[in-house]
């Protein structure tokens, strides 16, 4: 299949519009936002981006470095965080400390927004910083959209969540979550913190819940051939009535390898272009999410035991500067030496869209976060779902809907004692990458894909909408 076509648009107009991008911390949010500004940045829209500093993790600096390297027009507006006492909050996840400092240092964005020049037209938020930037750009009187970096499933949950609590929850605590029109989410697919309402992660969801029902639009990395169900009824009222436009404007993908991509692309891709066609098992679980050693052997077993070919990446830790474990010791002894020739194991950084795209490539064991399950389905590649936390099941449940592969539900995730054995996940690896419908129904889903990027289709469409409500502004 060919690869998702990339959003265009004509000449700009005179009076060109002044966005500004806050986005939050954390890779899964940071990939979406680059490929939606490098997409934008086509329509002769002026871009200026906030950036967080200090970053927290290496990553996230050479991403935001090489964004400005490729697009030397964009504004850069350094935004240095107020010193936060990380002793309030023992044992929370860095990324959700990170969020809670931007919160707290948000209201210092108000003045940095004013002064801006030109004049800023519009502002870009992420989801995470929803309940502190919207009531400044209503100070502002500046037009603000959120950038959702989940798919449209997760942002009916994020918008209805609060109503949920409101109405329903109390006498028996968080339970299943019956959200208007969409589907029924259980107890054990919801992002664990939310069974917590004392959770950091919980409170800034339910207030940013809460926040984006006031929105001027909300953009959502999906297209409606994926999520027609959950698009339709965010759209019509169904899941919280006067509920803002949504822009379905996905798969966002990159638009030139250099567009604030860090990647180590050629030894994997040289190496992929060895193998026969639909080959390779493709294994990776994000950028942040870290599988503990007893799981990573047993997936080891079960990659050696499926007898296809696997490319690999490897993560040990959360942020990628703690990542100095040696292969052969996370791996155990003689596994490498077994595997080689017919396997690529690395923990480096590598371009995944490029993987996806490779016609080597025949399976993604995936953790589900939504920036790959969006990749998977762009380049119809089926993707075997194991989920990890936070709203990766939720995620899951349209791998399944859309088409997109399957979900193994009862395989643990992030605080669940068992472990999936080696023995389990060779036997599903080789049924899987064996099942033609199952590949059938993935190659549908990436045509469906390019067609909403395409020229009249939906997500052409949505971007065409929101740049018209950009220059109307």
């Amino acid at each position: 299949m060919a690869p998702p076509a990339t959003l265009r648009s004509g000449e700009p107009d005179r009076d060109t519009p002044h966005v500004i991008f806050i986005p939050s911390a954390g890779m899964g949010h940071l990939y979406p936002f680059f490929r939606f500004i490098a997409a934008l940045s086509s329509y002769g829209v002026d871009i200026s981006v906030v950036t967080i500093l200090p970053t927290v993790s290496a990553a996230e600096a050479d991403h935001f470095a090489g964004l400005f390297a490729a697009f030397p027009s964009i504004r850069r507006i350094d935004f240095h965080l107020l010193p936060l006492d990380t002793n309030e909050f023992p044992g929370a996840d860095p990324f959700f400390l990170r969020w809670e400092e931007l919160r707290r240092s948000a209201h210092l964005l108000g003045p940095l927004i004013a002064s801006a020049t030109p004049r800023v037209s519009t502002i870009v938020s992420d989801v995470t910083l929803a309940s502190h930037v919207i009531p400044i750009a209503k100070e502002l009187h500046i037009p603000c959209h959120v950038l959702f970096i989940s798919c449209a499933t997760m942002l009916s949950l994020n918008a209805y969540f609060p109503v949920y609590l409101d109405t329903k929850a109390g006498m028996d605590g968080i339970g299943d979550v019956d959200i208007p029109g969409v589907c029924r989410i259980p107890k054990s697919s919801l992002p664990q913190a939310l069974l917590d309402l004392n959770k950091l992660f919980t409170k800034q969801f339910i207030e940013n819940g809460r926040e984006i029902t006031k929105a001027d639009g909300i953009l959502v990395n999906t297209f409606d051939a994926l999520e027609p169900k959950a698009l339709a009824t965010l759209r019509d009222g169904t899941v919280v009535t006067r509920f803002p436009p949504v822009f379905a404007i996905g798969p966002l993908t990159s638009h030139s390898p250099a567009a604030g991509e860090r990647v180590d692309a050629g030894f994997p891709l040289a190496w992929l272009a060895e193998q026969p066609t639909r080959s390779v098992v493709y294994v990776a679980f994000g950028n942040r999410n870290a599988v503990t050693l007893d799981q990573i052997r047993e997936i080891a077993v079960g990659l050696e035991a499926s007898g296809f070919r696997f490319l690999w990446v490897l993560k040990t830790t959360v942020v990628d500067h703690e990542d100095t474990a040696e292969l052969k010791d996370v791996l155990g002894d003689g596994f490498l030496e077994r595997v080689k020739g017919r396997s690529l194991v690395t923990k480096a950084w590598v371009d995944q869209e490029a993987i996806l795209k490779h016609p080597a490539v025949g399976l993604y064991l995936s953790h589900s976060g939504w920036n790959s399950v969006a990749e998977a389905a762009a380049y119809g590649v089926p993707m075997l779902a194991w989920p990890r936390g936070g709203d990766h099941r939720v995620n899951a449940t349209v791998v399944v809907s859309g088409g997109v592969g399957v979900w193994m539900e009862h395989w643990s995730w992030d605080g669940e004692d068992r472990l999936v054995s080696g023995k389990e996940i060779g036997d599903k690896v080789k049924e899987v990458m064996l099942d033609a419908a199952v590949r059938a129904r993935a190659a549908k889903v990436g045509e469906e894909a390019d067609k909403a990027l395409t020229e009249g289709g939906s997500s052409y469409r949505s971007m065409q909408q929101f740049v018209a409500k950009l220059k109307n502004n």
